[in-house]
């Protein structure tokens, strides 16, 4: 079975390699230093530091072995593609029929979503059900709690 592709924009890949380089050549040689200084204390059975430490070392390693598999699968949608129709890369403002509330969004990769930053993944319900429209089209997005229907009152192609 082959690994399910991770796509990414220009920009979350380049955050990812930026984040992976920080973790291999800073985070690892801080927490080292660290964790040498917990063991010129002595005794680490009651040493409180050392277990800290080595907790934040276990952990960047984990994001390590975590970002090095993104990258491993990781897919670069391309810029040259559909100019006319909502693809990942492109911020959209959509119109809440319902409740004429609007919302803009980021369309991104899954492991790029961040809803806390209007960045939503192509996989999500709101996501999946803009992909392939334009400006103006109203599309139905059905969840769990039910359908619903939005309005693309804007959408760009974003760098």
């Amino acid at each position: 079975m082959e690994a399910k592709k991770n796509l990414l924009t220009a920009e979350g890949l380049t955050a990812l390699q930026d984040e992976l380089d920080d973790l291999k050549i800073n985070r690892r040689k801080e927490v080292s230093q660290k964790i040498k200084e917990a063991r010129e204390q002595g005794d680490l059975s009651e040493n409180a530091e050392y277990d800290a430490a080595k907790d934040e070392q276990r952990d960047i390693e984990a994001r390590i072995e975590e970002i090095e598999k993104i990258l491993k699968n990781a897919e670069v949608v391309s810029e040259e593609h559909d100019t006319k129709n909502i693809n990942i890369g492109w911020t959209v403002k959509l119109l809440d029929m319902e409740f004429d509330e609007e919302t803009e969004y980021r369309i991104v990769g899954s492991t790029e979503a961040n809803s806390l930053k209007g960045k939503i993944s192509n996989e999500s319900p709101v996501g999946k059900a803009i992909l392939g429209h334009k400006k103006g089209d109203v599309v139905t997005v059905s969840t769990d709690a039910g359908e619903f229907q939005y309005k693309i009152v804007a959408a760009k192609k974003t760098k």
